[in-house]
């Protein structure tokens, strides 16, 4: 399944947020207090909605406080849904909102891999204007951790002398990867994944063309996360994960061939989400051998068998081994993105890794 054949709202259509009825709830109190923070830092995981509470906060402030509660004020952030604020966010045409992310080079024509700080540069200026509506001035910032130093830098001139009637939400997936001066100017809202039945819910909804069992199977894959599991969906990562399975199975003697055809697979020009995918799986299977020799638990089964597999290879060797294979898989996979390492060598190497940690 490709991007083209998801048809799944992006953060800025959805007026609708599953879970997070608490940090929701933490956004709505600061703002009934009369005193809410300037700079909100909301980070978590990836894809569990952490730029959906963002877009819902700044169509709440932006169309002046929500909808009336039984007593008059507000109970969560929705918004009336016949409010003009609502196109206006989805069209990235409200003349108080902007938002900061990743854009096009225009030389190449392709999205950047950073947000620079041309991107953010001019954010201090559009704070400092008059709001249009009267009420509010909010910046969106998706992701922080996409921000190269310089970008960080501005942002951090802007969280040190933040304008009044000025709001700045932050997102980012990684927060210990941010400037501490850029994290301590901001009110920290932490996110949770999702429990089991709310992830089921959302993909069954956003999903609707798979079975319950795939769904299912990705959620699993996903921990808690649905943006992860749309990913994993349009990369096609149940039939990546039906050989990796499989080839694990062979373990402690991998089977060479399986293994060559394999890496080949995601070596070939233009299999790059295909490489990213079995970087993600192979991690995710290594991570559940160290909690399953830590703690004695079998990690969630996505395909029938593959726990057996998995708890056979957790008794195989030490967990001081299998920690080692994780972390030495993680650097081998990093490194490729850094350095443009072959794709093909690094898949054997991941493999060939497991292999010698299962041997006896």
């Amino acid at each position: 399944m490709s991007d083209d054949e998801l048809d799944i709202p992006l953060p800025r259509e959805r007026t609708t947020l599953v879970g997070h009825k608490e940090a929701e709830q933490t956004l709505l109190s600061a703002f009934q207090s009369g005193r809410l923070p300037h700079a909100w830092l909301i980070s978590g995981p990836r894809g569990i909605g952490k730029a959906t509470l963002a877009y819902r906060f700044a169509r709440f402030l932006l169309d002046g406080g929500g909808e009336g509660g039984l007593f008059g004020g507000p109970t969560d952030l929705s918004v009336a849904p016949e409010s003009s604020v609502i196109k206006r966010v989805t069209a990235q045409a409200h003349p108080d909102l902007r938002v900061v992310e990743r854009s096009v080079n225009e030389r190449t024509g392709k999205l950047r891999s950073e947000i620079v700080v041309d991107d953010v540069r001019d954010l201090s200026h559009f704070l400092r204007l008059t709001p249009s509506d009267g009420g509010w001035r909010i910046a969106i910032v998706d992701a922080a951790d996409e921000m190269n130093r310089n970008a960080a830098n501005a942002l951090l001139k802007i969280l040190e002398e933040p304008p009044d009637n000025s709001v700045l939400l932050v997102v980012s997936h990684a927060p210990g990867r941010l400037l501490p001066t850029i994290r301590s100017r901001c009110r920290k809202l932490m996110l949770k994944p999702l429990p089991q039945e709310q992830t089921h819910a959302l993909l069954a909804e956003l999903l609707p063309n798979l079975s319950p069992q795939e769904r299912q199977a990705l959620a699993n894959l996903a921990d808690g996360s649905p943006g992860r599991a749309i990913e994993l969906a349009a990369a096609g990562s149940l039939d990546l994960y039906r050989a990796v399975a499989d080839l694990l199975g062979t373990l402690p003697a991998l089977d060479l061939g399986r293994l060559h055809a394999l890496a080949d697979r995601v070596a070939r020009a233009g299999a790059e989400a295909d490489f990213r995918t079995i970087g993600f799986l192979l991690g995710w299977w290594i991570e559940g051998l160290v909690h399953e020799g830590a703690r004695g638990q079998s990690a969630a089964s996505v395909l029938a068998g593959d726990a057996a597999i998995r708890s056979r290879l957790a008794q195989a060797a030490s967990l001081d081994r299998w920690v080692d294979v994780w972390e030495k898989n993680a650097q081998l996979f990093a490194r490729a993105d850094a350095v443009n390492l072959d794709r093909k060598q690094v898949v054997l190497g991941s493999f060939l890794a497991l292999e010698a940690a299962a041997r006896p």
